[in-house]
């Protein structure tokens, strides 16, 4: 039997069009997941990295950090985190929220620091306080590199949190992990389709989100920096 053959049976399964098992519930269940870990993520990473960003301390230490949670097992942390906290959401969101902290942290120090110095001096020149130039500043200008460290976090963890699974929560990693329990390939091969074809449309949503979002100026001064900096 070869690939073709089990994702058509994979889709063409009446499990996977209604109930807890069908496809849309299981993607739904993926996306609330992974967005709420990402929602604790930018809750704690982002202010502390603008901050740092900002006033430029702690920036080894933050590369230092970013550098060494790329090291960290995820499975052994849901492992630790069932040990402590018990079976439940909490096990899955602590690794997650490990996981997509630091490139978000990364991302919202190197944007502000991005900034022009000279536009920084101007700003507080005319009387703004050190608050109103991070946040009507520095803030714009770090959006660019903001969400990339979004784009980045948001991959990571949707690839990641098949992960729920293995301590019985729903997601896509139900029929990778179920799959590979009963030896239905089918359905471990069309559940990792999916998480692959959903960290693709988390890529291009982002990508529209940098090409649409941003201003046409500002865009073309992160190509001008680019430029100058190659």
């Amino acid at each position: 039997m070869n690939w073709f053959t089990w994702l058509g049976d994979f889709f063409s399964d009446p499990d996977r069009r209604d109930g807890s098992n069908a496809i849309v519930h299981r993607i739904a269940e993926h996306l609330l997941l992974s967005g709420e870990a990402l929602l604790y993520a930018a809750l704690l990473a982002v202010p502390l990295g603008l901050l740092i960003g900002y006033t430029g301390r702690g920036v080894t230490a933050v590369t230092a950090m970013a550098g060494a949670t790329r090291a960290l097992p995820t499975l052994g942390l849901v492992t630790l985190a069932v040990l402590l906290a018990g079976v439940g959401d909490t096990a899955v969101l602590v690794p997650l929220v490990a996981l997509a902290a630091p490139p978000l942290l990364v991302a919202a120090v190197e944007g502000v620091r991005g900034t022009d110095p000279d536009v920084r001096d101007a700003a507080r020149g005319v009387g703004l306080t050190h608050p109103q130039v991070l946040w009507q500043v520095c803030l714009p200008s770090a959006l660019p590199t903001l969400l990339a460290g979004f784009r980045t976090a948001t991959v990571q963890v949707i690839a990641t949190a098949t992960v729920a699974a293995y301590v019985g929560l729903g997601g896509l990693g139900r029929y990778v992990v179920d799959g590979l329990a009963t030896r239905d390939y089918a359905v471990t091969i069309g559940g990792a389709l999916l998480v692959v074809l959903l960290a693709v449309a988390a890529q291009v949503f982002f990508a529209l989100l940098a090409r649409y979002a941003i201003p046409p100026g500002l865009r073309a001064q992160q190509r001008a920096a680019g430029r100058r900096s190659s």
